[in-house]
């Protein structure tokens, strides 16, 4: 895992401000998950993060190395969108866990966290984590780095 930081992130499509002046830091081993109402920008941060779209201004680094001009295949990184992508009939812990098992490092430790055995939030429930039960009022993105 790497280090993500956007630092002054702004992204435009014409006259609309998509993102504007976003500083995040997503630490070294840390899970993170945006989560938030269609149109707020998790997936266009997302994008960005990926290589997909290059920030308007801002600056994105993973590992401590700005990105800019770094192509979506060479920055290492996986993304889930919303509920498009994902098996409906896994779990979203399972769908998750799907891509990571292809890159587990070897103290197994996304093993563990995709098939349930390391210690899960009590604020989770079995209902909750099913892809296609998510309210359609929250969605969630998430991004993890394989550095």
């Amino acid at each position: 895992m790497a280090e993500v930081a956007l630092e002054g992130i702004g992204k435009r499509y014409g006259a609309t401000a998509a993102l504007a002046d976003v500083d995040l830091t997503v630490r070294d081993g840390e899970f993170f998950t945006l989560v938030g109402p269609s149109g707020c920008g998790k997936t266009t941060t997302l994008r960005l993060i990926a290589g997909f779209e290059a920030p308007t201004v801002g600056t994105v680094r993973i590992g401590g190395r700005d990105t800019a001009g770094v192509p979506p295949e060479r920055r290492d990184v996986g993304v889930v969108f919303q509920s498009y992508a994902l098996f409906p009939h896994m779990t979203v812990r399972e769908n998750v866990g799907y891509g990571l098992r292809f890159r587990d490092p070897p103290d197994g430790t996304w093993r563990g966290w995709a098939t349930g055995t390391r210690r899960r939030s009590p604020a989770a429930s079995d209902s909750a984590s099913r892809s296609p039960g998510r309210s359609r009022r929250d969605r969630t993105c998430s991004c993890s780095t394989n550095r």
